[in-house]
């Protein structure tokens, strides 16, 4: 299979924002206790965060970990989590039936992003609770004191105020599943009074409204347009939620799903260009897409599960054992995000440690990488700068998600301070060796630093503590530099980085 592609030095899309290759760490099974915390155990430091976990999550460069929810922060009261832990409540998670200890809240949250070198990013309750708890909250973490929440904080031991700037109206407001859950215009003017109040206490703060939980939501993308009618002139950027799943074991449809992203995406920046222009704004809102990932291997299990069982702490929850064929949806999903720098300006992976998590840990024992962790690793890594356009002649085929999907798909990212550029492709096409021809516009000198690759010969290869390193990445002898043009050969089922210094 041949394709082709040109790259132009002037074609920019846009700059990527850092904050794409955020992370999200949910109040959910294990991703917090025993996952980022657990006392006791040999790699945990003196607040109780395991060692071995901050170590994974710095080699991964997160700039941005949204917390605590996810659905557990619509009934979440923030106030049981600070103080003297001996005195926080134990409370009752209604989201996914299970028992909250509280020793992990804000002010342990806080200590571990600052360890793992990660900013907060915030979710107030506007579920169960609403405007003036918010407040208080914003309060408690941002002013320096003098006042009854911050001097609070102060009390409980941290003096400087930890100056969140980036804050989530809520979550998932438009899921009947929500507690609290709302209709557009309900959720819309609760957003907009409390994006009123937090910007009185500071002008500067970035909010993110709810938008659609995935674009198969009956309100979508209805609720979008209702939403940002009563709160764009307050928020700054808009939510959206998508998770990609392969119950049919259709290689190619699972494959094409990252097809309707891209459309997702197209989609709803036309509704903000709609509000936009309805309300005569010289305002840019930006997309916020914070819960991205695959899941369903142990989906419906779980489902039935908590459904069930009688309120147990931290028990295994959406534990998803990752596979080599996750790695291509994963690779997939980035270069969409990359593509749309223009309009995607954060981007969480959900979630970060144990549930639907490219890290898992054992209770007491060891830590290791998922298969999905390395695709993530290299684009933060290496996906930070200038979005290029690219121009991409392949074959293509039809599937059940959707028709026109290209057997490859490419990214670029010209990152000017360094001097090279990085092209991200995953060869699609089940059983055919690709002949990728990338003509580099403007770079008449460019030369090839390496070729990066992540393939294994079975699909359903998934790495385990026992044996961590089954699928990752290795270099490879695919690509070729002549006469500014990238010859790259890239095997069926295969996810590629080649980087160039220019």
């Amino acid at each position: 299979m041949k394709a082709k592609a040109v790259v132009h030095k002037e074609f920019r899309i846009g700059r990527i924002d850092d904050r794409v290759y955020g992370a999200f760490l949910e109040h959910l099974g294990r991703a917090i206790y025993t996952g980022i915390y657990e006392p006791g155990h040999p790699a945990a430091d003196e607040h109780g965060f395991r060692r071995d976990v901050i170590e994974m999550v710095r080699e991964l460069n997160v700039p941005v970990t949204r917390y605590p929810g996810g659905n557990f922060v619509s009934a979440y009261n923030w106030e049981d989590g600070i103080g003297p832990k001996e005195r926080r409540p134990v409370t009752l998670d209604y989201a996914w039936r299970t028992k909250e200890t509280n020793e992990v809240g804000i002010d342990e949250f806080a200590a571990w992003c600052e360890a793992a070198g990660t900013e907060l990013m915030l979710a107030v309750n506007l579920g169960s609770r609403g405007l003036d708890e918010a407040r208080g909250l914003l309060e408690y973490c941002n002013h320096s004191g003098g006042s009854r929440w911050s001097d609070l904080r102060i009390k409980n031991g941290r003096r400087e105020p930890y100056d969140v700037r980036l804050w989530c109206l809520g979550n998932e407001m438009d899921g009947p599943w929500q507690v609290g859950h709302k209709t557009a215009y309900e959720y819309g003017r609760i957003a907009n009074e409390t994006a009123k109040a937090m910007k009185a206490f500071d002008p500067t703060l970035q909010l993110v409204a709810c938008g659609s939980s995935h674009s198969f939501m009956p309100t979508y993308p209805q609720w979008e347009a209702d939403v940002l009618d009563e709160c764009y002139d307050n928020v700054d950027y808009l939510s959206l939620h998508m998770y990609f799943e392969n119950y049919e074991d259709d290689y190619l449809n699972f494959l094409a799903k990252p097809v309707i992203l891209d459309r997702y995406i197209q989609t709803v920046s036309g509704v903000i260009d709609y509000v936009k222009a309805k309300k005569r704004s010289k305002k840019d809102i930006y997309i916020s897409f914070d819960e991205w990932n695959v899941w369903y291997h142990c989906r419906r299990q779980d489902n039935d599960n908590f459904k069930n069982w009688d309120w147990p702490a931290a028990p295994a929850l959406l534990e998803e054992v990752y596979n080599f064929e996750d790695v291509l949806v994963v690779g997939c999903i980035l270069n969409t995000f990359i593509r749309h720098a223009d309009r995607v300006r954060i981007a969480c992976i959900a979630q970060l440690v144990n549930a639907i998590a490219p890290i898992t840990t054992e209770r007491g024992g060891r830590a290791f990488r998922h298969t999905i962790y390395y695709p993530y690793l290299l684009a933060s890594r290496h996906g930070r700068g200038e979005s290029l356009a690219v121009a991409l002649d392949a074959p293509r085929y039809d599937a059940k998600a959707a028709d026109d999907v290209p057997y490859i798909d490419v990214a670029a990212v010209h990152d000017q301070a360094g001097k090279t550029i990085a092209l991200f492709v995953v060869n699609k096409h089940p059983d055919e060796e690709a002949e990728l021809t990338v003509d580099l516009a403007g770079f008449p000198s460019a030369r090839l630093i390496e070729h990066i690759l992540i393939h294994h010969p079975d699909l359903k290869a998934v790495n385990s503590a026992d044996a961590p390193d089954v699928v990752k990445p290795q270099l490879q002898n695919g690509s070729v530099v002549e006469e500014g043009r990238v010859l790259c050969r890239l095997k069926p089922r295969s996810y590629n980085l080649i980087r160039l210094s220019v």
